[in-house]
């Protein structure tokens, strides 16, 4: 009568939503003050003002009926010319509006690439740890997920284990710079590999291999780290990006598709584009916030207060023991569990209402995630409650 694979699915929400939901009937109990919920990715901080400002002059000044009302499929035209102005202003490149697709956010993104490039038969790969919805995503669009295990000693790429993994059935890579959940940003080296690697595998299959880049924290870097502009390095690359995190407007759903004149066959990557939207019943993205990225799209929220948490976390835990990959950036950061087994652990640390997602979600067993942003405050005083957890394994 339905769908079993979309009632396993909407009858169990991710582990990171359990917490979160979790973290609220808890907090309704013993006061929300008493919880230190560290388990979901929504910005603490506020949008930069420019963004409410902006909302309030639309509202104002322009016809609501054109405000509320649809946009072509694939972006305002406006919009898609400011997004292409602000990116080349920050990479030197020479994009225009017709090399974007306005999207609902980077989950539609990834989703409309996906539905863009798939065949039957198709493989995808991705590095561990990373997103557990890809699985979702990948399995949906009807295609195989191949998972590289972590390099758990910088978060960097196994190149050795990649190469394993490629094939003549392999249509992509997805990544994740700055990664959710390790907070790694991968080195410029490191892109050059990877792109050598894509560039030797597609001659030798005869295709080309795209590279999915997933890029919602793109902005969020810390100690003057540079994320590459994968287009420059490979061609066949198509940019998945939001203003969820940047902008701190996760729940208005914004964002967009690059997809760089660099690709081969441009014109019909483009098209397909459009054709996953159309088929994943994306109408389009929302209008009132295709005008708001227009105008504030090339600024951010304060990131120098996820920097603050950040130094204030990795330094407070590496000094009672625990061990972790200091991020470059993103507001996660992903220590090693003090024992094996991560669920057993978080479960543990649940006992003094410290809310924390296993690696396991992230197919990275043995660690830990924490996402830090939330109030400099909490984390000040979750400190003594790691402390505590940490005294529990004689650290």
């Amino acid at each position: 009568m339905i769908s079993q694979r979309m009632y396993e699915l909407g009858s169990k929400k991710s582990t990171i939503r359990e917490i979160f939901e979790y973290a609220k009937q808890r907090a309704a109990i013993v006061g929300s003050e008493n919880i230190f919920d560290f388990s979901i990715g929504n910005p603490s901080v506020p949008p930069p003002d420019c963004v409410n400002d902006s909302i309030r002059e639309i509202l104002a000044t322009e016809d609501s009926t054109q405000t509320h009302g649809y946009t072509t499929a694939h972006g305002d035209p406006i919009a898609r010319a400011a997004v292409a102005q602000f990116v080349n202003q920050k990479f030197g490149t020479d994009y225009t509006a017709d090399h974007f697709y306005i999207t609902v956010g980077a989950a539609a993104s990834i989703r409309i690439c996906l539905a863009a490039l798939t065949n039957p038969g198709d493989e995808y790969i991705i590095f561990a740890p990373f997103f557990p919805e890809y699985a979702v995503w990948v399995e949906d669009a009807g295609a195989k997920l191949n998972v590289v295990p972590a390099d758990t000693d910088s978060f960097q790429i196994d190149f050795a284990a990649l190469k394993q993994q490629i094939n003549a059935h392999t249509k992509g890579i997805i990544v994740n710079s700055p990664n959710n959940p390790s907070g790694a940003v991968y080195s410029l080296d490191t892109i050059k590999q990877l792109a050598q690697i894509l560039k030797e595998a597609s001659q030798e299959y005869g295709h080309p291999i795209f590279l999915i880049a997933d890029e919602p924290y793109r902005e969020i870097v810390y100690d003057g780290i540079q994320v590459p502009h994968l287009p420059l390095y490979y061609p066949n690359t198509l940019i998945c990006y939001s203003y969820s995190k940047a902008l701190s407007l996760p729940g208005e759903r914004i964002g967009y598709i690059l997809v760089p004149p660099s690709v081969l066959r441009f014109a019909d990557v483009y098209a397909a584009i459009c054709g996953g939207g159309r088929v994943l019943g994306y109408v389009n993205a929302p209008s009132l916030f295709q005008k708001v990225i227009a105008r504030c799209g090339d600024q951010t929220s304060d990131i120098s207060v996820y920097k603050k948490n950040r130094d204030l976390l990795y330094d407070g835990l590496t000094k009672m023991g625990y061990t972790c990959v200091k991020p470059g950036g993103t507001f996660y950061l992903f220590p090693r569990c003090l024992e094996a087994d991560a669920v057993y652990f978080c479960k543990k640390a649940q006992q003094y209402d410290l809310l924390l997602v296993p690696g396991d979600d992230f197919a990275c067993p043995g660690h830990f995630r924490i996402a830090y942003c939330v109030p400099t405050e909490r984390i000040e005083r979750a400190l003594p409650v790691f402390a505590r957890l940490a005294k529990d394994y004689g650290l």
